[in-house]
């Protein structure tokens, strides 16, 4: 089965919905978990786990379109997401070395993506 295009940008899409959860959770994890109240209003939290649930979903479906050995390696674009959404809502850092890094998974993942069709 070749892997159809919608497949491949469902996942692109859902990696995206799911690189918001992490930057979610670092919020979540800078209040006070002093008593139940605190966890029970702490809604980053909430708000995480709802976009993995909706990232895994948008994924599995996805899968009915293609090929896992071309699907899965494609999630990898989450760490670009979180890469700018850590600069954009968490203030962090990028160095060179991290750039490289996410240079080099876009050329992995253009490889896999031409590779795949």
């Amino acid at each position: 089965m070749a892997t159809q295009l919608w497949a491949i940008l469902l996942v692109a899409f859902s990696s995206l919905f799911a690189s918001i959860a992490p930057i979610l959770l670092k919020k979540a994890s800078q209040r006070k978990f002093s008593d139940i109240k605190s966890v029970i209003t702490n809604y980053p939290l909430y708000g995480a786990a709802m976009l993995y649930g909706f990232g895994i979903s948008a994924f599995v479906f996805a899968l009915t379109g293609g090929e896992l050995s071309v699907l899965y390696p494609l999630s990898s674009l989450g760490y670009i997401w979180a890469c700018f959404g850590s600069v954009k809502f968490l203030g962090e850092k990028m160095n060179k070395i991290k750039w490289a890094g996410v240079i080099l998974i876009v050329i992995g993942v253009t490889f896999i993506g031409i590779s795949g069709n």
